[in-house]
């Protein structure tokens, strides 16, 4: 992955409206986002993959948050959705309530852009603000706007 993640949002690939409240049903909305995404051979093969990592151990990353993920061969490069929910999504394996889920498909040749973009999404979520941001946005553009101003703020050079 070169760059930078707001590189990896498109707007047609964030939900800011996720409508159900159970885990296995919101992924699914969120992951269908990428179904046709050029970087994708084989959604259900991706889709399948996505849920049997789920079923391993939870994403749930804590502050509402969640990286449903796969390393899989079913995508040629990284790709990424996002859906946020209002209400909520239950996670019943890490018995959290998630309002920010970020669908991750990764090619098992490359596992260093997994760990630069979970690295960068951690760094990013870490700052309240950054996650208030996120969950004002009140279009899928401004939802980027957000992303990349946090990258922008983590890039700058520190003021002594």
């Amino acid at each position: 992955m070169a760059g930078r993640l707001s590189k990896l949002l498109d707007p047609a690939r964030i939900s800011l409206s996720v409508q159900s409240g159970k885990r296995t049903v919101a992924l699914n909305e969120v992951a269908r986002l990428l179904d046709g995404h050029p970087e994708v051979t084989n959604f259900q093969g991706f889709y399948n993959e996505l849920l049997a990592r789920e079923r391993l151990d939870t994403t749930c990353l804590g502050n509402e948050i969640a990286l449903p993920h796969a390393r899989t061969e079913h995508v040629h490069k990284i790709v990424l959705a996002v859906g946020r929910s209002d209400q909520g999504v239950h996670f019943e394996n890490g018995n959290q309530t998630v309002r920010l889920m970020f669908v991750l498909g990764t090619p098992k040749s490359n596992p260093g852009d997994y760990l630069t973009v979970v690295s960068a999404l951690c760094k990013i979520l870490k700052d309240s603000a950054n996650r208030d941001a996120l969950m004002r946005a009140d279009t899928p553009e401004a939802f980027i706007q957000a992303v990349t101003a946090a990258e922008d703020k983590l890039l700058a050079p520190a003021v002594a």
